[in-house]
Order: C-alpha cells, then structure tokens, then sequence
C-alpha cells in the first residue's frame, strides 16, 4: 500500500484584520489533496496572512479554515504545525545546531526511531549529502545553501501539507533560479499539498499547477497557469501577467 493521499485546504470566508488595516476580506478557496498552488500578489495583497491560517500561526477574525476534514481552529496547534511544513524567507535555521541536527528537528520532536534516517534522506534531496554538509553550522553556507537546508528541515518527516513564504526571495537571481529549478525537480518525490507565497509570476508558473491571485485581501482569480494566461478574469490580473512577461 502506498502512501496516505494529501490533504485538501480550504478556507471558507476568512477574514482578518491587523488593526485598522484589512488583511484578508472574506477569502474562501479551495486546494485539492496533492495540488501545489501558489498565491502571488502585490506586497500587502495578503498572500503570507493567508498561508499562515493553515498552521494557526494567524488566527482568523472570521470564517474558517480547513486541513483535510479538521477545523484549524479546533485542533492542537503545536501538533498541527509538527505535521506541517513551513519554510519562510530566511530559512530560520536554529544557528547553533549543525545542519544535520536542523534537518532532524521535526522527526525527533515527533518521535520518530528513523529520524536520523529521514533527516539524511531529505538533505540528500535537496543537494546537501550529509557526509559533506551535515556536520557544518548554518554560518557557513551560502543563502542558497541555508535555503535548501531549511527545505529539508522542513519535508524530513515526510509532511502532508508544505507552505513556503517566499522561500526564494532573499537570493540573488541566478541562486533563486537554480533552487527553484531543484526544487521542481522534487515534485514528484513529495506527496504533499503545497502552498507557495511568492511575488514572481515566473516561478508561480514554473512551480505550480493552480494559481490564485491576491488584491487588498480579496480573490482576483484561481486557475492554472494556462487559465490565467488564457483568460484573466480582471484587468489587475491582465496587468500583473503582462508586467510579468507572462501573458
């Protein structure tokens, strides 16, 4: 028997509000199990508050938010995030642990008896062979380096559900192409559903099969890559796409 299928996402009417500013305004969308779909927008659109309602790192005002069949709201949120990936901006790699013991964070704190195992595992999927990299700070890698520890760290044991805030953002061009070009390559050694927050339409297309687009809170549009291209549903998703070089 193979691996359990992922799990769906699904946010219904979510609302979120950081004082006087309107985060999220009654988004409600849908993720298929095994989908990998990344939310792309201007800064402030609300691509990361949204991302961060499926770990309950951000609580929403209103609405409701899914994992499968569980409401965010009502399980454990430290059990929640041990079983879901999340790589941010910079990494956040634990600076004073080697890039080994980083990696084999979230198998111990699970208790898993391989973790050791799954630890080496995912470092060898994203580049980063143990026997050369494991022993070694996080100080004396490159972004690029740093970037694909966390990754591992973050898919070691094996989550259903990854979200990545901007993973790449931080590099400089020819290191973000290289990583992105790598972790595309993972797509199909990785049963999860994927969540991506990006501001690049080019690696929303490259990394993705559905798209949904964010504007002050609101959903502009959901769709593959080839919908959006084909059809904008709006004249803001008309622009980003051509500003992009994309449409």
């Amino acid at each position: 028997m193979g691996p359990p299928s992922p799990p769906s996402l699904r946010t219904d009417t979510v609302a979120k509000h950081f004082g006087p500013t309107t985060a999220l305004a009654g988004v409600t969308l849908e993720i298929p199990g095994g989908t990998w779909l990344a939310l792309v927008g201007e800064s402030g659109s609300g691509k990361s508050t949204l991302l961060r309602t499926f770990n309950a790192m951000v609580a929403p005002d209103g609405g409701r938010v899914f994992v499968g069949d569980a409401d965010v709201a009502r399980v454990d949120p430290i059990a929640l995030r041990r079983h879901t990936g999340y790589v941010q901006q910079e990494g956040g790699l634990l600076p004073h642990w080697t890039i080994l013991r980083n990696a084999r964070l979230v198998p111990r704190l699970l208790g898993l008896a391989d973790g050791d195992d799954l630890a080496r595992a995912a470092l060898d999927l994203v580049g980063l062979p143990a026997s050369q990299f494991g022993g070694r700070w996080p100080a004396e890698l490159s972004g690029g380096q740093r970037q694909r520890a966390a990754i591992a760290r973050a898919i070691a044991a094996r989550p259903p559900v990854l979200l990545m805030d901007e993973p790449f953002g931080a590099l400089d061009a020819i290191t973000r192409a290289e990583l992105r070009q790598a972790f595309a390559h993972l797509r199909n050694r990785l049963n999860m559903t994927l969540v991506l927050v990006t501001h690049d339409l080019q690696e929303a297309f490259a990394l993705a099969d559905r798209i949904a687009v964010l504007r002050a809170g609101r959903l502009e549009q959901v769709g593959t890559p080839t919908d959006l291209s084909a059809t904008p549903a709006t004249p803001y998703v008309h622009e980003l796409l051509t500003t992009a070089g994309v449409n």
